[in-house]
């Protein structure tokens, strides 16, 4: 059971970036999905869930309005889209999933939002 987080990288503030989680070990179509961040010095927090369907998808107030959630369950990933990144956005982004013995975490990608 893992998942597999992409798509970090350096963006100047304003930009864009698509995050990648890919799964493998599990029925991915029944699984919840969740994508939380850690910014240096700070904990981790949570940004944002999409249930296993894909029809609810719930944010953090900061992100609301700026990334989106979604999933493709044919090819089990689960994707963050981020638009109009602030320099607040810079953070390693993990993927984490709540299997029957407990939480999956991913390597997490960084993101850095800077000119």
């Amino acid at each position: 059971v893992q998942v597999a987080e992409s798509g970090g990288g350096l963006v100047q503030p304003g930009g864009s970036l698509r995050l990648s989680c890919i799964a493998s070990g599990f029925t991915f179509s029944t699984a919840v999905m969740t994508w939380y961040r850690q910014a240096p010095g700070k904990e981790r927090e949570w940004v944002a869930t999409i249930t296993s369907d894909g029809a609810t998808t719930l944010y953090t107030d900061s992100v609301k309005g700026r990334f989106t959630i979604s999933r493709d369950n044919a090819r089990n990933t689960v994707y963050l889209q981020m638009n109009s990144l602030k320099s607040e956005d810079t953070a390693v982004y993990y993927c984490k999933t709540t299997r029957t013995n407990g939480n999956v975490w991913g390597q997490g990608t960084q993101v850095t939002v800077s000119s």
